[in-house]
């Protein structure tokens, strides 16, 4: 089973590849720290790149957004040339638009509705993480985070049949099925 680790530091990174993580999941998209990108390549890992703006404690001070998701793709696509400078190889480079990182809720939405041009933009493979976020508070009548699984539900489906090859979730076998079902739609829709 592939381990992924979720850090933007370099040295953490470097240790647990050598442990024989293969996939670090960068919520910075090497902003914070570009040499991560260099330990990534040296190790023939794979890196998720997250579009995120300033830091998690002041993040939303940063959703700002005149077209969000063609910022989104701006971003992302010098994140992406930041990993490909250091040696990393676009083969193992996957993006992930960073749904409420940074983003005001009509954002995420906006970003969800069109993950396809993303997708087709970047011409990466795209990670989708919708699981239980804060944009869908006012949508369920403020429910809690733990109760967020139906609107997370809508969202993974929304992320599937837009081509999201990866959905970041918490409540995984539930998730499943309607990730499995999502697909068979998508599928369906092309034949």
């Amino acid at each position: 089973i592939p381990i992924s680790i979720d850090t933007y530091k370099a040295d953490v990174a470097a240790a647990a590849l050598a442990e024989g993580a293969e996939l670090v999941n960068d919520v910075s998209g090497l902003r914070y720290e570009p040499a991560l990108a260099g330990v990534v390549a040296r190790a023939r890992a794979a890196i998720v790149l997250m579009h995120m703006r300033g830091r998690s404690s002041a993040m939303y001070a940063e959703a700002r957004y005149a077209d969000v998701v063609h910022e989104v793709v701006s971003e992302l696509q010098g994140s992406i040339e930041t990993a490909e400078a250091a040696g990393v190889s676009r083969d193992r480079i996957v993006v992930d638009p960073g749904i409420g990182f940074a983003k005001q809720a009509r954002h995420s939405y906006g970003v969800l509705a069109r993950l396809d041009e993303i997708a087709a933009a970047l011409d990466r493979p795209l990670l989708s993480g919708p699981s239980r976020k804060s944009f869908m508070r006012e949508e369920l009548r403020d429910r809690p985070a733990a109760e967020r699984d139906w609107g997370t539900a809508a969202a993974v489906t929304a992320s599937v049949l837009a081509g999201a090859h990866l959905v970041r979730v918490h409540a995984v076998a539930e998730m499943v099925q309607v990730v499995r079902v999502a697909e068979a739609i998508r599928l369906g829709a092309a034949e």
